[in-house]
């Protein structure tokens, strides 16, 4: 087969490097035939005890093969080129090792070229085979495709390298091969030789540009866990931030992740998807910072050369791509959705996010982002995780085949964009390609697998539609390591560079492409969400934690004379607490909550009441001193203090006195109150919002009311004394005005005595009453007094002696 390659395009060269791939099919396709054949045969032959049984069939041999060629591993470590062309030499590294206790005699290792794989699912089923498999794995290729090592003892390896001309290979058409390379030879205790071991790679074969290429999106993500605490510390001029650790400096440092990621994305077509809290926490690290060890204290940070470094690198990889802003912190869409909104108030916090994710991409980066879309985890989606994703503003959900499935008819891979109703667009990610890049990418033969199967499934892609323009998007995992980057970059170059059926767009192009009217756009059902998922998300409690930590921040603020010093530091904090990167850790996203909301609590305890002795008050009206403390920064103002009797007859504490105290000092702030009795009460002093929300807790103290003292006793006495005087002179008045003889009265004439005048009834001296009086008394006398002991009864006559 290796000589007939020689001289590709006659048709009898064609014939030849075609005839043995047809003759193995046919061997394959009858070998249920064969085996069925020698059932019946081993049934006739079971009378005899020599005879074999019935498994002994080809079948059951052709199975025997296959676990025997596990005996020794075949690793591919290397494949270049990638995407052959005409004219290239096609060459493959690798390793093998003998796992066996016994020796490998006349060991060879070799090239075997396979069959043209016309599905995806093809190409899936070659990667997962392990053993040999007649027929299906080619013929071996003689010259420099095969390589004699003699003898391999017993855990012994050897790495070899294999090149062929891709003309030589029978390569017919445009399409992607299967590309193997086997150990042959025989163990040191067998008579024959075979195949014992076996590795497979898949070869895209796209000699010149197909009709249509490929439209392909990929997302570089550029998220961390949170490493920024809500405390901050004074500086020179500034408050410093605090980190909860020094991850995030070994991450943007040269060889660190996110250093990488950055270093490989700014030569790739890529769609940058970014976290803003990153931004922010690089920009911090910036300037002056601490950092929590381990035993709590707080040092000094030192990556700020390599933050510096490493937002002039983005922003250069940055300038001519398209940037994706997340909402701050990444909120975890399917958390909200599935427990915040109970809640009161979770999913109010997207919105704000969103602004302030968008905001510190531009002054950040310098550049415009786009907040258009919403990527929930591996991008399951169900009815609740859109309506929460978009909650915000986002018109794009970025989803993954896996979850929004195609219908059973479908024999293509579909366009990523699809309208789901209400103006959303679904942004349908490829599940295999999205996927390709996880797991441990550091060996090489995995990362070598990985590209391969990439480049192999994307030009798969185009030849099932070759004449229709397709657009498809790629969503890796969040946070890549270091090699799982490497590998999506060489896969990215490779394509960029000799993928002549596929072409790079943003992610807004993909969006906009007009969607397959084939495709599926129905949303799965809320069951369908998967249960590995779920339980990784954030609970219900951490939802209401964060609201309390809210509730306490707005009281908090409502006091501040600068409120902004407090409100950006524990808003963002409240963000990151819903954050992605919380999944499948509860026990450390509740650990960061408590530090939240255990600093603000230290804080909102900065302003409180001094705790006073009891204390005596005499007489009538005295003052109560109650001292305010303020270790805070900065003023506070808008409270007010409140004290409360325990007798509110015994002693009236006033009204409400406002209290503005500066920071860093204590404010004595006096009530006055009026005493009405001796004796001994309890009084509440507490501090109180404008709104009317109690502040801090409450102090008792106790207050002793005592009698009047000597001097207040003279002053009543002679005011009491005053009083009585002014009414015995009137009184006095009074009597000689009314003893006064009236003129015109008739003289009256007693038998026993001299001559009198009559008194007219209603005067002073008769019984009766002044027009003017009410018959009570009230309106003569201003004591009250009738005068009825010294007068007789109204309208009798009766004379009264003087």
């Amino acid at each position: 087969m290796a000589e007939a390659a020689q001289t590709p395009g006659t048709p009898i060269a064609a014939a030849r490097r075609r005839w043995p791939m047809r003759c193995t099919a046919v061997l394959a396709a009858s070998l249920p035939l064969l085996a069925g054949m020698a059932v019946q045969s081993s049934a006739g032959a079971a009378a005899t005890p020599s005879a074999p049984s019935a498994p002994s069939t080809l079948a059951a041999r052709a199975a025997s093969t296959a676990d025997e060629s596990r005996t020794a591993s075949v690793s591919i470590t290397g494949l270049t080129p990638s995407t052959p062309g005409k004219g290239d030499t096609v060459t493959v590294s690798g390793r093998v090792s003998n796992r066996t206790s016994s020796d490998i005699v006349e060991a060879r290792i070799a090239l075997r070229p396979g069959a043209r794989l016309t599905t995806r699912s093809a190409i899936d089923r070659t990667d997962s085979r392990t053993a040999y498999v007649p027929g299906a794995d080619g013929e071996e290729i003689g010259g420099k495709g095969t390589v004699k090592i003699g003898d391999l003892p017993s855990g012994a390896g050897f790495s070899f390298t294999l090149s062929v001309p891709a003309d030589k290979l029978p390569f017919d058409e445009p399409g992607v091969y299967q590309l193997g390379v086997s150990l042959s030879g025989r163990m040191a205790d067998e008579a024959y030789g075979r195949v014992l071991g076996i590795e497979r790679a898949v070869l895209p074969w796209q000699p010149s540009a197909p009709e249509q290429a490929t439209q392909l999106t990929f997302l570089w993500p550029l998220i961390s866990s949170t490493h920024v605490t809500a405390r901050t510390e004074s500086g020179d001029r500034r408050r410093m931030p605090v980190f909860e650790d020094d991850d995030l400096e070994a991450e943007i440092a040269p060889g660190g992740r996110l250093q990488q990621m950055v270093a490989l994305g700014r030569k790739l077509p890529v769609t940058w998807v970014v976290d803003p809290d990153l931004l922010a926490s690089v920009e911090a690290m910036t300037n002056n910072y601490k950092v929590l060890t381990e035993d709590g204290r707080e040092v000094a940070g030192k990556g700020q050369a390599d933050a510096r470094r490493w937002l002039h690198e983005l922003r250069q990889a940055v300038e001519d791509g398209e940037v994706v802003a997340l909402p701050f912190g990444d909120p975890d869409l399917a958390s909200l959705a599935h427990r915040g909104k109970k809640v009161s108030g979770a999913l109010s916090h997207l919105g704000p996010a969103t602004e302030l994710g968008r905001m510190t991409v531009e002054t950040t980066l310098l550049t415009e982002p786009s907040t258009d879309f919403a990527w929930p985890v591996e991008g399951a989606v169900d009815p609740s995780i859109v309506s929460v994703a978009t909650s915000a503003g986002a018109h794009n959900v970025i989803a993954r085949s896996d979850s929004m499935r195609e219908p059973g008819s479908l024999n293509h891979t579909p366009t990523a964009a699809r309208p789901i109703g209400g103006g959303t667009t679904a942004i349908v990610a490829d599940a295999r390609l999205s996927e390709l890049f996880q797991g441990d990418m550091t060996r090489a033969d995995d990362s070598t697998r990985a590209v391969q199967r990439f480049l192999a499934h994307t030009q798969s892609i185009t030849a099932q539609q070759p004449g229709r323009q397709r657009s498809i998007v790629v969503a890796p995992q969040r946070m890549p390591t270091v090699s799982q980057a490497q590998a999506m970059a060489e896969a990215l170059d490779t394509l960029q560079l000799d993928g002549r059926w596929a072409e790079f767009v943003s992610l807004t192009e993909a969006a906009e492409a007009a969607p397959d009217p084939r495709a599926g756009r129905k949303v799965p059902g809320q069951g369908s969400y998967p249960d590995s998922l779920r339980k990784r998300e954030l609970r219900t409690d951490s939802f209401e934690e964060i609201r309390t930590i809210r509730n306490t921040l707005e009281n908090f603020k409502s006091i501040l004379s600068e409120p902004a010093r407090v409100e950006t530091p524990f808003n963002s904090a409240l963000h990151r607490s819903m954050s992605v990167s919380w999944r499948g850790d509860r026990e450390a996203a509740a650990e960061y909550r408590d530090s939240v909301g255990g600093y603000l609590e230290e804080l909102t305890g900065g302003v409180r009441l001094i705790e006073k002795s009891d204390m005596k008050l005499s007489g009538r009206s005295a003052t109560i001193p109650v001292t305010v403390q303020n270790k805070l920064l900065q003023d506070v103002e808008n409270l007010e203090l409140r004290l409360f009797s325990g007798r509110r007859i015994g002693l009236d504490v006033g009204e409400a006195q406002p209290v503005t105290v500066e920071g860093g000092h204590s404010q004595s702030v006096k009530v006055p109150t009026t005493a009405k009795a001796n004796g001994r009460t309890w009084v509440e002093a507490r501090l109180y919002t404008e709104d009317g929300e109690p502040w801090g807790e409450a102090m008792r103290f106790q207050v002793e009311v005592t009698e009047i003292t000597s001097a207040v006793m003279l002053v009543i006495s002679g005011g009491v004394l005053l009083v009585v005087l002014a009414g015995v002179r009137m009184y006095t008045q009074r009597k000689r005005i009314g003893e006064r003889p009236d003129p015109d009265a008739p003289l009256v004439r007693h038998a026993d005595g001299p001559e009198e005048r009559e008194e007219p009834e209603g005067s002073a001296q008769s019984g009766g009453k002044s027009a003017g009086e009410a018959g009570d008394g009230q309106a003569g006398d201003p004591a009250g007094n009738t005068g009825a002991g010294r007068r007789g009864p109204s309208g009798t006559g009766e004379k009264v002696e003087r």
